[in-house]
């Protein structure tokens, strides 16, 4: 009779399989490097996972792992907090973020209208990724900028009065296939 695998859950209900000293993976390794930067210090599993997913642009259940079996806490702990903030995602992202603002300073300038343009041009709904993975589109409740309402960020980029002259002009890079413009620039572009 084939023994069944173990798995553990956490509040949310996910299952992962339940964590064991295995050989090295890619994942465990990123993660053996980046705890290192931070001394293996426990303290610091928000800046790990924000370095880890920004280099795999997602934290996988294998990266999740890693981390706790890395820095020797619970797996529920790394969990929660990779759960806890928006800025962490559980499901693969895209190379290039696009996300429209629709809190109410927005959504009564139009953000609705912005939001729709981007689904249209990009060719996928908002909180999808595009196959291949090139873009993920992603609305939000607030950017915390409403005088530059409707907003949109993209590549973490501020783009503030969106309109859909100027969404087709900051999409063209990114639907040609090149990079968008670099974040670098001081401050929101209006």
């Amino acid at each position: 009779m084939p023994r069944k695998k173990k798995t553990g859950t956490v509040a949310s209900g996910t299952v992962f399989p339940v964590m064991k000293k295995a050989a090295p993976s890619p994942g465990r390794t990123a993660a053996r490097e980046v705890i290192g930067k931070y001394g293996g210090r426990k303290r610091a599993v928000i800046q790990v996972l924000q370095d880890l997913q920004e280099r795999f642009r997602w934290l996988s259940v294998e990266t999740l792992e890693a981390v706790a079996l890395e820095l020797d806490v619970p797996l529920a702990h790394v969990y929660s907090v990779a759960t806890f903030y928006k800025s962490f995602s559980l499901e693969p992202r895209g190379r290039h973020i696009c996300t429209v603002c629709m809190g109410t300073a927005c959504h009564v300038r139009g953000g609705t209208a912005v939001l729709e343009h981007f689904e249209r041009r990009l060719g996928i709904p908002a909180g999808q990724t595009s196959p291949g993975g090139e873009v993920t589109l992603e609305r939000v409740n607030c950017l915390g900028a409403c005088a530059l309402a409707p907003l949109a960020v993209v590549d973490g980029r501020y783009y503030g009065q969106m309109n859909e002259s100027k969404a087709n002009e900051v999409l063209k890079p990114i639907l040609a296939g090149r990079d968008a413009p670099p974040a670098s620039d001081k401050g929101p572009v209006d």
